[in-house]
């Protein structure tokens, strides 16, 4: 690693994803669906937990509800490693539910969350400032943004800013769901400026294309350096990994699979191997292997999340690194 390598600023152990947690409801065959809990920075912090375990603090920034599937939610994540001391409650709202639809192994969602409680999760800076305090990594995504409108965007971004002075981390996946927005200039801006506070971008080539007309990935790794960030990993289904490091560049194989089930969670779970890889102290070009490989266990499950079993080798190459 260089000097310049943002994770020798993680000084401390505590990891923090801000975001929407749901209430998911995946199929399984024969018309029946399994009722879990995943969204996107969800999915990340999840599988960072499994694969770090005991050797780092990680947490989810989110608002629930009162009720029953609120309370059960609270209850996953506690039971699966993860810190909710940053887990609001609300009395007034509640937890967000989407439904998975398949064609084949690709995936579409239903979504009712016009009334989650996690809209409201930036309403209060100080609630945000007190969260992010000693912070290693902060992960956030587009589709935080979006849900928690112009109020909680001003204050995540001045909270992530004062954090990031104080030596976190941020990581950020564009992550586009265009019909959460108003229009694709209030996308755009929003991206940009997260942007422009960020240490790790983790774009999928798809997105970048649609919205900013990016002609190839090197695009989409150019654009996001002007705009100052680091280190860029640019995600590409099941095409290349293209990649950027300070003036390094890379390309990674995507390995091909064919046991492909349900393609949900995919990015995300990827964001996940590259961040834990890269907080045990591994190379970029290590981490996007590793990201790659917990990606494609997930894919051969059904939901967002695999089954913490199957990343043990990963966890014990992340062990073993360390």
């Amino acid at each position: 690693m260089t000097a310049s390598d943002p994770v020798r600023r993680w000084r401390g152990r505590r990891i923090l994803g801000v975001g929407e947690a749901m209430v998911e409801f995946a199929p399984v065959g024969d018309g029946l669906y399994r009722r879990g809990f995943a969204g996107d920075t969800l999915n990340t912090c999840w599988h960072m937990a499994q694969l770090l375990r005991d050797r780092a603090r990680v947490g989810f920034l989110s608002r629930a509800g009162s009720d029953a599937f609120s309370d059960e939610f609270v209850a996953f994540v506690a039971a699966n490693g993860m810190d909710t001391s940053t887990i609001g409650r609300d009395r007034e709202r509640r937890i967000g539910l989407y439904v998975i639809s398949l064609a084949g192994a690709e995936r579409s969602f239903s979504y009712w969350r016009e009334t989650s409680a996690a809209r409201l999760l930036a309403d209060d800076i100080e609630t945000l400032r007190a969260a992010l305090q000693d912070c290693a990594l902060i992960h956030v995504s587009g589709i935080t943004l979006a849900v928690i409108g112009e109020r909680g965007r001003r204050n995540l971004f001045r909270a992530l800013a004062e954090a990031r002075a104080a030596g976190a981390v941020v990581s950020f996946d564009p992550n586009v769901r265009l019909r959460l927005w108003a229009d694709v200039d209030e996308l755009k801006a929003a991206a940009r400026e997260m942007l422009e506070g960020a240490d790790i971008a983790l774009p999928s080539f798809d997105d970048e294309a649609l919205v900013w007309g990016d002609r190839d990935p090197q695009a989409t790794l150019a654009r996001m350096a002007a705009l100052g960030v680091e280190e860029v990993v640019v995600k590409n289904g099941a095409a290349d990994v293209t990649a950027r490091f300070g003036d390094r560049r890379w390309r990674t194989l995507t390995p091909l699979q064919a046991d492909i089930r349900d393609t949900t969670g995919a990015g995300d779970s990827f964001n996940a191997g590259y961040l834990a890889a890269r907080f045990a102290g591994m190379e970029p070009v290590d981490a996007c292997m590793v990201a790659q490989g917990v990606a494609g266990e997930v894919i051969r499950c059904f939901g967002a999340l695999a089954p913490a079993e199957s990343l043990s080798a990963y966890r014990a190459a992340l062990r073993a690194k360390a």
